[in-house]
């Protein structure tokens, strides 16, 4: 009975295990299959979605949700980033095939990529164990690597991919000596085990495996100072590839940190919070200062990601319940605005039909491509958290959380910081409205492009305030759920 309660905690990943077998398979005895795995790859990732889904609106938390003795949780928290990591890879698999065309066709090994990088995703959001935490991050990883360099006819994709491959590994070897320390020092690879462990006075052979298990983390994250490999990436890699990094692994990369920290850790908060106060107020900082001399597009939502890791890890800070439901509703937001920024990026091409990235391409937007600049300003403007765009919500309740905890002097440091962040969200928008047109951007977009920028569009406007209540609600079931163990 155990091994067949475990098995129906583990239904969302053992469809994807599945498919991705079975389509890997099917990769491999049809050459023109890539549009067909594409579709079958985003309906298995949608009936995962669905199998998730109860989890998430019952709230579910407890002892009930942990499978194989404990190295398995299935609880709200878990369900709430997976909901987030699935959307985004089918949104980043509906916009592949149209920027693959160029080349020929799209192959059908992009998508069986893309099931196992979220497959190991949905594992590390629902790790309670070292041990499972490692198998999902590297499952993920390994993936994330081949898709930084799948073009394999450009440079740019080639050298991203091995930037990516180097400063990876690196990360996964201080991650993995802050386990063994962790380890060495508890007993346990256990979450609870550890968490048990650390409820006294903190060793320094401890301490120094919390450290490097945080840094090994923040690096996923794209957290300052391990950001320096997001900027080339993101802009050597496929724009698609660049969509999906900036979404559902950074979902992922914040959820684990999390739970690592509240749970594993969560007896030493005082320890590990000045590391994350650090890294917040750094990220901010780095991430705007960084992208205001950027002439590349990817290159400058890169560092827009780095920034708004920042203001996320200002909810984690805060370590309550209020702070967790307030990360996940930034992380939310994040999402949907990352994901029409890089779709309008998509969207960016000259009349050989080749894509255009840089800022200057993208001049006098407004009078060539009015739909598609005003879609791109809602988003520069929701990123920079204006009201009354929903971007400024996510904005908000961070704050507010870092205020309740006490971190007065946090929140007004991170509203100082993002007025600077402002500056070249709103250059983007000047430079689509009041420059002279350069007449570059002039090919046509694929549906799949609009529907998915018309959706986000619509989320980040106003009316994304409808949703307030039942993001808030759904966020505060999964911070429940991840404090429960408290």
């Amino acid at each position: 009975m155990q091994l067949q309660s475990s098995l129906a905690l583990i239904a969302p990943e053992i469809v994807l295990s599945l498919a991705g077998l079975a389509l890997l398979l099917i990769a491999a005895w049809s050459r023109n299959a890539g549009r067909l795995v594409t579709i079958l790859a985003a309906v298995a990732l949608g009936g995962a979605s669905v199998l998730v889904a109860r989890a998430l609106c019952s709230g579910a938390m407890g002892p009930d949700t942990l499978a194989f003795e404990g190295q398995f949780a299935a609880d709200a928290f878990a369900s709430f980033a997976k909901i987030l990591i699935f959307v985004s890879a089918i949104a980043c698999l509906m916009v592949a095939p149209r920027f693959f065309d160029r080349d020929g066709a799209i192959r059908a090994e992009y998508p069986v990529l893309m099931l196992f990088a979220a497959l190991g995703m949905a594992i590390m959001v629902s790790a309670t164990d070292f041990m499972t935490l490692y198998i999902g991050l590297e499952l993920n990883s390994l993936a994330a690597y081949v898709l930084a360099s799948f073009m394999r006819s450009d440079d740019r994709s080639a050298e991203a991919g091995l930037k990516y491959f180097v400063l990876g590994a690196l990360a996964s070897g201080i991650l993995l000596y802050g386990i063994s320390l962790v380890y060495g020092f508890t007993g346990t690879t256990s979450f609870e085990g550890a968490r048990a462990a650390m409820s006294g006075e903190l060793s320094m052979g401890m301490l120094f495996g919390l450290i490097f298990v945080l840094a090994g983390l923040a690096f996923k994250i794209a957290a300052v100072p391990f950001h320096m490999w997001t900027p080339d990436v993101y802009e050597g890699a496929p724009t698609p590839v660049t969509t999906f990094f900036a979404t559902a692994p950074k979902v992922a990369a914040v959820a684990l940190t999390a739970r690592v920290a509240l749970d594993a850790f969560g007896m030493q908060m005082d320890a590990w919070r000045q590391i994350v106060i650090f890294a917040a107020l750094a990220s901010i900082v780095v991430g705007a200062l960084g992208a205001i001399g950027q002439s590349n597009l990817k290159r400058l939502l890169a560092y827009s990601s780095i920034n708004n890791v920042g203001f996320i890890l200002i909810g984690l800070a805060a370590g309550t319940a209020a702070g967790v439901s307030a990360m996940l509703v930034y992380l939310a937001i994040y999402v949907a605005m990352s994901l029409g920024s890089f779709v309008a990026v998509l969207m960016l091409r000259n009349a050989q039909g080749e894509q255009v990235e840089g800022l200057a391409d993208i001049a006098g937007l407004s009078s060539t491509r009015p739909l598609l600049a005003l879609c791109l300003a809602v988003m520069m403007f929701s990123l920079a958290g204006i009201p009354p765009l929903f971007g400024f919500w996510g904005k908000f309740v961070v704050f507010w959380a870092a205020v309740e905890a006490d971190l007065v002097a946090l929140a007004a440091i991170g509203i100082a910081a993002s007025v600077i962040g402002a500056f070249y969200y709103i250059k983007v928008v000047k430079v689509m409205y009041f420059d002279e047109p350069a007449g570059v951007v002039t090919g046509r977009s694929d549906w799949a492009h609009w529907l998915i920028l018309g959706v986000t569009t619509a989320a980040m406007s106003p009316l994304g305030y409808l949703l307030t209540r039942v993001l808030g609600d759904l966020a505060d079931r999964a911070a429940e759920a991840l404090l429960f163990v408290a």
